[in-house]
């Protein structure tokens, strides 16, 4: 077994993971209402360092909570509300299976 509990899906154990630190907590709310963000941007506004941001959206991105695209030499960063809703779908489910 990889440790996640019994029954969890592995979207649903990604996602609180992602959610678990207070830093990606914090950039999540960069995103808010749609912005489209690079890893500079994210880093600036978080007053984190780049590599630092790039590694966090990195687990956002595993989790399915941010998502990324490709403009030129340039990688933007949005959330992803599809994925995190259907993560959050999944915990529901399990929630009301165990408790």
């Amino acid at each position: 077994m990889s440790g996640q509990p019994a029954g969890l899906s592995t979207a649903a154990h990604e996602f609180l993971k992602a959610l678990a630190s207070p830093t990606r907590q914090r950039i999540m709310l960069l995103f808010a209402h749609g912005a489209e963000l690079s890893v500079g941007e994210v880093a600036e506004r978080a007053g984190i360092g780049q590599s630092t941001a790039s590694e966090q959206l990195n687990l956002l991105r595993r989790g399915g909570i941010v998502t990324s695209r490709r403009d030129g030499r340039t990688v933007l960063y949005r959330s992803d509300r599809e994925s995190a809703a259907a993560a959050l779908g999944d915990l529901q489910a399990y929630l009301r299976d165990c408790c």
